[in-house]
Protein backbone atom coordinates (compact mmCIF):
# COMPACT_ATOMS: atom_id res chain seq x y z
CA UNK A 1 0.00 0.00 0.00
CA UNK A 2 1.59 3.51 -0.87
CA UNK A 3 0.01 6.73 -0.01
CA UNK A 4 1.39 10.31 -0.44
CA UNK A 5 3.31 12.00 1.86
CA UNK A 6 3.71 15.65 1.39
CA UNK A 7 6.22 17.04 -1.00
CA UNK A 8 8.56 14.40 -2.14
CA UNK A 9 7.98 11.34 -0.61
CA UNK A 10 5.80 8.02 0.07
CA UNK A 11 4.31 6.12 2.39
CA UNK A 12 4.93 2.39 1.82
CA UNK A 13 3.57 -0.46 3.77
CA UNK A 14 5.27 -3.90 3.95
CA UNK A 15 4.48 -6.80 5.64
CA UNK A 16 1.14 -6.49 5.47
CA UNK A 17 1.72 -3.58 7.32
CA UNK A 18 3.81 -4.29 10.08
CA UNK A 19 5.93 -1.83 9.20
CA UNK A 20 6.27 1.20 6.92
CA UNK A 21 8.64 2.78 4.86
CA UNK A 22 8.93 6.68 3.67
CA UNK A 23 10.51 6.74 0.02
CA UNK A 24 11.54 9.33 -2.44
CA UNK A 25 8.66 10.04 -4.78
CA UNK A 26 9.82 10.45 -8.59
CA UNK A 27 13.96 9.45 -7.92
CA UNK A 28 16.43 7.72 -5.84
CA UNK A 29 15.88 4.43 -4.90
CA UNK A 30 12.67 2.97 -3.84
CA UNK A 31 13.00 -0.32 -1.79
CA UNK A 32 10.42 -3.16 -2.97
CA UNK A 33 10.80 -6.99 -4.13
CA UNK A 34 15.02 -7.01 -3.56
CA UNK A 35 14.68 -5.54 -0.33
CA UNK A 36 12.03 -8.16 0.85
CA UNK A 37 13.59 -11.32 -0.48
CA UNK A 38 17.25 -10.55 0.89
CA UNK A 39 15.66 -10.08 4.44
CA UNK A 40 13.73 -13.48 3.98
CA UNK A 41 17.68 -15.52 3.15
CA UNK A 42 18.14 -14.76 7.32
CA UNK A 43 16.99 -18.02 9.56
CA UNK A 44 13.50 -17.55 10.68
CA UNK A 45 13.57 -17.47 13.96
CA UNK A 46 17.11 -14.80 13.95
CA UNK A 47 18.15 -13.08 17.39
CA UNK A 48 21.21 -10.79 17.83
CA UNK A 49 22.61 -7.64 15.16
CA UNK A 50 22.65 -7.20 12.45
CA UNK A 51 23.74 -4.93 9.90
CA UNK A 52 22.13 -3.81 6.98
CA UNK A 53 24.51 -2.26 4.19
CA UNK A 54 23.68 0.01 1.56
CA UNK A 55 20.31 0.50 3.86
CA UNK A 56 18.51 3.07 2.12
CA UNK A 57 15.31 3.72 3.99
CA UNK A 58 15.36 0.80 5.58
CA UNK A 59 13.74 -1.54 4.19
CA UNK A 60 15.34 -4.92 4.29
CA UNK A 61 16.49 -4.23 7.91
CA UNK A 62 13.64 -3.51 9.05
CA UNK A 63 11.82 -6.24 7.41
CA UNK A 64 14.52 -8.77 9.49
CA UNK A 65 13.18 -6.70 12.60
CA UNK A 66 9.51 -6.93 11.81
CA UNK A 67 9.75 -10.70 11.51
CA UNK A 68 12.32 -11.65 14.16
CA UNK A 69 11.49 -9.59 17.83
CA UNK A 70 14.78 -10.49 19.62
CA UNK A 71 17.33 -8.64 16.59
CA UNK A 72 18.31 -5.97 16.27
CA UNK A 73 19.71 -3.95 13.34
CA UNK A 74 22.01 -0.91 12.43
CA UNK A 75 20.80 0.45 9.05
CA UNK A 76 24.23 1.81 7.15
CA UNK A 77 23.95 3.98 4.91
CA UNK A 78 26.15 6.77 2.67
CA UNK A 79 23.60 9.08 0.87
CA UNK A 80 22.68 12.31 2.31
CA UNK A 81 19.38 12.13 1.06
CA UNK A 82 18.44 8.48 1.82
CA UNK A 83 19.95 8.68 5.57
CA UNK A 84 17.31 11.63 5.70
CA UNK A 85 14.48 9.87 4.29
CA UNK A 86 15.63 6.39 6.70
CA UNK A 87 15.28 8.75 9.81
CA UNK A 88 11.98 9.56 8.68
CA UNK A 89 10.87 6.08 8.62
CA UNK A 90 12.41 5.57 12.19
CA UNK A 91 10.65 8.63 13.42
CA UNK A 92 7.01 7.14 12.25
CA UNK A 93 4.70 6.37 14.73
CA UNK A 94 3.57 3.11 12.92
CA UNK A 95 7.18 1.90 13.60
CA UNK A 96 7.00 2.09 16.80
CA UNK A 97 7.57 -2.32 17.21
CA UNK A 98 10.74 -1.83 15.26
CA UNK A 99 12.11 1.55 15.13
CA UNK A 100 13.49 1.01 18.95
CA UNK A 101 15.62 -2.04 18.17
CA UNK A 102 17.19 0.05 15.25
CA UNK A 103 20.02 2.22 14.80
CA UNK A 104 20.64 4.71 11.72
CA UNK A 105 24.79 4.92 10.52
CA UNK A 106 26.01 7.16 8.38
CA UNK A 107 28.91 5.44 6.95
CA UNK A 108 30.56 4.31 3.45
CA UNK A 109 30.14 0.36 3.35
CA UNK A 110 33.32 -0.18 1.74
CA UNK A 111 35.25 1.88 4.00
CA UNK A 112 38.57 0.03 5.35
CA UNK A 113 40.19 -0.39 8.85
CA UNK A 114 40.28 2.57 11.10
CA UNK A 115 38.11 4.72 9.38
CA UNK A 116 35.42 1.95 9.11
CA UNK A 117 35.50 1.46 12.86
CA UNK A 118 35.22 5.34 12.91
CA UNK A 119 32.27 5.46 11.12
CA UNK A 120 30.73 2.87 13.92
CA UNK A 121 31.36 -0.14 12.29
CA UNK A 122 33.47 -2.11 14.42
CA UNK A 123 34.58 -5.39 14.36
CA UNK A 124 33.16 -8.72 15.76
CA UNK A 125 30.06 -7.03 16.24
CA UNK A 126 27.41 -8.54 14.42
CA UNK A 127 25.68 -11.75 13.74
CA UNK A 128 24.15 -11.00 10.46
CA UNK A 129 25.38 -8.82 7.49
CA UNK A 130 23.30 -8.28 4.32
CA UNK A 131 24.38 -6.39 1.98
CA UNK A 132 21.96 -4.94 -1.40
CA UNK A 133 24.42 -3.09 -2.97
CA UNK A 134 23.70 -1.71 -6.86
CA UNK A 135 24.24 -3.37 -9.23
CA UNK A 136 23.83 -1.96 -12.35
CA UNK A 137 26.88 -2.24 -14.93
CA UNK A 138 28.21 1.29 -15.61
CA UNK A 139 27.18 0.44 -19.05
CA UNK A 140 24.17 -0.11 -19.21
CA UNK A 141 21.59 3.17 -19.67
CA UNK A 142 22.51 6.50 -17.72
CA UNK A 143 19.25 7.75 -15.86
CA UNK A 144 19.08 11.24 -15.52
CA UNK A 145 18.26 11.31 -11.55
CA UNK A 146 22.32 10.99 -10.03
CA UNK A 147 20.71 9.82 -6.96
CA UNK A 148 19.26 7.14 -8.04
CA UNK A 149 22.16 6.73 -10.34
CA UNK A 150 24.60 6.17 -7.21
CA UNK A 151 21.93 4.09 -5.67
CA UNK A 152 22.05 1.48 -8.50
CA UNK A 153 25.30 1.21 -10.35
CA UNK A 154 27.97 -0.85 -9.05
CA UNK A 155 31.72 0.14 -9.79
CA UNK A 156 34.50 -1.43 -9.81
CA UNK A 157 35.79 -4.12 -6.49
CA UNK A 158 32.14 -2.82 -4.97
CA UNK A 159 31.04 -6.41 -3.83
CA UNK A 160 34.38 -7.21 -2.80
CA UNK A 161 34.58 -3.95 -0.62
CA UNK A 162 31.33 -4.78 0.42
CA UNK A 163 31.95 -8.43 1.32
CA UNK A 164 35.37 -7.38 3.12
CA UNK A 165 33.59 -4.81 5.74
CA UNK A 166 30.77 -7.56 6.28
CA UNK A 167 33.99 -10.30 6.88
CA UNK A 168 35.29 -7.61 9.30
CA UNK A 169 32.23 -6.56 11.26
CA UNK A 170 31.17 -10.13 11.38
CA UNK A 171 31.16 -12.38 14.66
CA UNK A 172 31.99 -16.22 14.35
CA UNK A 173 28.93 -17.66 13.08
CA UNK A 174 27.63 -15.04 11.48
CA UNK A 175 25.40 -14.84 8.39
CA UNK A 176 26.34 -13.07 5.16
CA UNK A 177 23.64 -12.86 2.52
CA UNK A 178 23.22 -10.53 -0.51
CA UNK A 179 21.12 -9.89 -3.59
CA UNK A 180 22.25 -8.98 -7.15
CA UNK A 181 21.71 -10.13 -10.86
CA UNK A 182 22.72 -13.21 -12.13
CA UNK A 183 25.35 -11.83 -14.73
CA UNK A 184 27.23 -11.27 -11.14
CA UNK A 185 27.29 -14.83 -9.51
CA UNK A 186 31.59 -14.92 -10.53
CA UNK A 187 31.79 -11.96 -8.17
CA UNK A 188 29.84 -12.87 -5.40
CA UNK A 189 31.27 -16.18 -5.61
CA UNK A 190 35.02 -14.58 -5.45
CA UNK A 191 34.01 -12.13 -2.96
CA UNK A 192 32.66 -14.41 -0.64
CA UNK A 193 35.88 -16.84 -0.99
CA UNK A 194 37.67 -16.75 2.02
CA UNK A 195 35.35 -15.03 4.12
CA UNK A 196 32.33 -16.81 4.74
CA UNK A 197 31.31 -20.79 4.06
CA UNK A 198 28.73 -22.90 4.05
CA UNK A 199 27.42 -21.12 0.72
CA UNK A 200 23.81 -21.53 -0.39
CA UNK A 201 22.93 -20.11 -3.67
CA UNK A 202 19.30 -19.32 -4.99
CA UNK A 203 17.94 -17.89 -8.36
CA UNK A 204 14.91 -15.57 -8.88
CA UNK A 205 12.62 -16.27 -11.73
CA UNK A 206 9.66 -14.14 -12.64
CA UNK A 207 7.85 -17.46 -13.84
CA UNK A 208 9.06 -20.86 -14.51
CA UNK A 209 9.71 -20.79 -17.86
CA UNK A 210 11.45 -17.79 -17.88
CA UNK A 211 15.53 -16.76 -17.12
CA UNK A 212 16.33 -16.06 -13.08
CA UNK A 213 16.01 -11.81 -12.70
CA UNK A 214 18.41 -12.17 -9.44
CA UNK A 215 20.64 -14.02 -6.76
CA UNK A 216 20.04 -14.65 -3.33
CA UNK A 217 23.54 -15.74 -1.38
CA UNK A 218 23.91 -16.65 1.46
CA UNK A 219 27.56 -17.76 3.46
CA UNK A 220 28.35 -18.12 7.30
CA UNK A 221 31.71 -17.43 8.91
CA UNK A 222 33.73 -20.24 10.04
CA UNK A 223 31.52 -22.49 7.68
CA UNK A 224 33.28 -25.42 5.54
CA UNK A 225 30.20 -26.79 3.83
CA UNK A 226 30.35 -27.13 0.47
CA UNK A 227 27.92 -24.18 -1.99
CA UNK A 228 24.44 -25.88 -2.39
CA UNK A 229 22.34 -24.66 -5.27
CA UNK A 230 18.84 -24.14 -4.12
CA UNK A 231 15.53 -24.64 -6.85
CA UNK A 232 14.87 -21.46 -7.71
CA UNK A 233 12.17 -19.48 -6.67
CA UNK A 234 9.33 -18.52 -9.10
CA UNK A 235 7.32 -15.37 -8.64
CA UNK A 236 4.67 -15.44 -10.38
CA UNK A 237 1.72 -18.56 -11.71
CA UNK A 238 -0.79 -18.03 -13.98
CA UNK A 239 -1.39 -13.95 -14.36
CA UNK A 240 0.46 -11.27 -12.45
CA UNK A 241 -0.46 -12.70 -9.08
CA UNK A 242 2.35 -13.76 -6.82
CA UNK A 243 3.03 -17.64 -6.28
CA UNK A 244 1.87 -18.42 -2.92
CA UNK A 245 5.70 -19.31 -1.49
CA UNK A 246 6.49 -15.54 -3.27
CA UNK A 247 4.16 -13.91 -1.26
CA UNK A 248 4.57 -15.65 2.21
CA UNK A 249 8.69 -14.37 1.32
CA UNK A 250 7.66 -10.72 0.49
CA UNK A 251 5.38 -10.67 3.44
CA UNK A 252 7.92 -12.17 6.12
CA UNK A 253 6.06 -15.07 6.51
CA UNK A 254 9.22 -17.92 5.48
CA UNK A 255 12.40 -18.27 5.10
CA UNK A 256 13.84 -18.45 1.23
CA UNK A 257 16.33 -21.54 2.20
CA UNK A 258 14.17 -22.89 4.96
CA UNK A 259 12.48 -25.79 2.34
Amino acid sequence: MTTDEPGDSTLDAFHRGRFYLVQPKGRGHRAGLDAMLLASALPLHFTGTLIDLGAGSGAAGLAVLARCPQARAMLVENAPVMVEYAQRTLALPQNENVADRATLVTADAGAKGEQRRQMGLADSSADAIILNPPFNDPSDRRTADPLRHDAHVMTPDLLEQWTRTAAATARAGAWCALICRPRHLKQALQAMEGRFGGLVLRFIQPRANTPAIRLVLRGQRNARAPLSVFPPLILHGEGNTFTEEADALINGEAGLFSL
